[in-house]
């Protein structure tokens, strides 16, 4: 018989008791994994970390720049206390088991802008002033280099800020008449006889012309029609790529062109050769906010986020408050095997919340245990999944009755005197913060911390999650869910249980060939004896 529960460098999950299962295990000694007596049970290269991953397929975590970690004392989250929190994303030491152990970050844009979340940027050669310096981005840059970490930026090019230099430009040679100003036609433009009604336009000023401005009259439409803005907007990636950047994060990428999603995908192939061309091992990935069967359309050019999963009413959250897991990891499949076959170096991209959205800790109780589930879902899955900063502590956000997003990119609860304070116009009350701070959680082998580090080190530890081919398994009359996973000749099997009592399988009948259970994460434990295992409620297991 081999009795495991998972525990990883200083993990150890002190679980309560759920309808009857499971064991509050006691503490153990520093380790890669442990039995309840605190003995080993797994070999050293069972869970030793991998080296970081290659290609697409690994784990980021967006950091909304402004509210992370401030180094200078002014409130504002910068460059430098990014650097400064480096140790706590990823230490550089695969086996040192004390930081998260993320292998990508995604910065929310950081050029000069006048608003917070520097969405509408006036000068994309430029950080902004509150955030730092290009040095500063350089040594960040660096820094993710030497500990195998890739680090993208927000990139959005569909519009731009009213405050740009090139809408300066263009607003002025209308008002003049000079159609042969380069930026004449840097925007779109019409007369109010030839407005779309299914857009948005404002009036240029002092004339009887419009611009057209999907989010916000500050945020005038770049016309990519006009050869001149698309040579600009490679100029742009080409500067922040040589200074060292690995990538981008495409906003709002569906509205190069507002409707047109066939001149949309071939802007963004042309875009993406273009950028490739400059850095062949580019990482890349786009917003396209719509189903499946939109996103499709940009598969052939970009991976995208997948917002199926994401959010109260997405796949993940269902599954992990006690759905049927093997409706959920079906879909992975069937999307995995879909988005391949329109692009074959193509992956999924899921996630639970980001910067837009309520925050998973306010849908996905830590209570009852269905946030951690949720964790197991997503992160022990293929593809590269993407943490939002503060979820590995339970953070909350909602824009709720105030109706603002600055609510949802609160500043993060360090809990260790760092002066970061919350973006302007947030109305969030700080008690209904109940989680704590990640003082509190960094030492405890119990805590939502842990549990997020615990699972990235079992998929680093596992590459065929990652990136092996996925086969989804069927669990007839169960909400058993699981998949199998084939890189490089070598087969994991990632089975969960979402429910709150105990699943019994037998792998002979059930077609699984696994005699190792390599890892069990959750309040359950599991037990494989000969060839029966038993899941805990919401746990998940890794065979081999």
């Amino acid at each position: 018989m081999k009795k495991i529960i998972c525990l990883l460098l200083c993990v150890l999950m002190t679980a309560l008791c759920l309808a009857g299962c499971g064991k509050t295990a006691p503490a153990a000694p520093d380790g890669p994994a442990y039995s309840e007596s605190g003995e080993f049970v797994l070999s050293g290269d069972g869970f030793a970390p991998a080296a970081a991953s290659d290609g697409d397929c690994r784990v980021f975590y967006e950091i909304f720049v402004g509210s992370f970690s401030d180094s200078d004392g002014d409130g504002v989250g910068d460059l430098r206390g990014i650097i400064d929190r480096m140790d706590y994303l990823n230490d550089g030491d695969p086996d040192s088991g004390l930081s998260l152990g993320v292998e990508g970050l995604w910065l929310t844009p950081i050029f000069e802008s006048p608003s917070y979340h520097k969405y509408d940027i006036s000068d994309f050669y430029k950080v902004d002033p509150a955030f730092g310096t290009a040095e500063d981005l350089k040594e960040l840059a660096d820094l993710c280099h030497a500990r195998g970490v890739k680090l993208i930026l927000d990139l959005p090019i569909n519009h731009t800020s009213s405050g740009n230099l090139w809408f300066i430009q263009f607003r002025a040679s209308h008002k003049s008449g000079d159609t042969a100003n380069p930026y004449y036609d840097f925007y779109t433009w019409c007369t109010e006889a030839e407005k779309p009604s299914d857009r948005a336009f404002n009036r240029i000023p002092e004339t009887t012309e419009y611009y057209e401005c999907n989010f916000w009259d500050q945020m005038p439409e770049l016309n990519f029609d006009n050869p001149a803005v698309r040579e600009a907007v490679v100029d742009v990636a080409r500067t922040w790529l040589e200074l060292g950047v690995d990538g981008f994060r495409f906003d709002a990428a569906k509205y190069v062109y507002y409707g047109d999603h066939a001149r949309n995908l071939e802007f963004w192939i042309w875009y993406m050769d273009e950028l490739r061309a400059i850095k062949p091992d580019l990482y890349t990935v786009a917003e396209v906010w719509d189903p499946d069967g939109i996103t499709d359309l940009y598969y052939p050019a970009l991976n995208c986020f997948n917002f199926t999963v994401s959010q109260v009413s997405g796949l993940i959250a269902s599954a992990a408050k006690g759905g049927d897991a093997g409706r959920y990891t079906a879909y992975v499949e069937s999307y995995l095997d879909r988005v391949k076959s329109l692009r074959a170096d193509a992956t999924i991209v899921p996630f639970v919340a980001n910067h837009d959205t309520d925050r998973a800790a306010g849908f996905l109780p830590l209570s009852d245990g269905s946030m951690r589930m949720a964790a197991n879902l997503y992160l022990l899955g293929p593809g590269s999944p993407f943490i939002y900063y503060g979820e590995e502590i339970g953070m909350k956000g909602t824009r709720g009755n105030a109706n603002t997003d600055s609510n949802r990119r609160l500043a993060m609860l360090w809990g260790d005197g760092d002066t970061v304070k919350d973006p302007v116009g947030s109305t969030y009350d700080a008690s209904k913060q109940p989680n704590g701070t990640v003082a509190d959680q960094i030492g405890d082998p119990s805590s939502l911390f842990t549990y997020y580090k615990t699972l990235l080190m079992i998929r680093r530890a596992n590459p065929e999650i990652a990136s092996g081919d996925y086969r989804a398994l069927s669990f007839e009359g169960s909400k058993l869910g699981g998949f199998t996973s084939t890189l490089a000749g070598s087969t994991v099997c990632v089975l969960h249980n979402t429910t709150a009592e105990p699943i019994t399988v037998d792998l002979v009948d059930a077609g699984l060939d696994f005699s190792e259970l390599r890892a069990a994460v959750g309040p359950g434990g599991a037990t494989l004896e000969g060839t029966t295992l038993t899941i805990g409620a919401q746990t998940s297991v890794v065979l081999r």
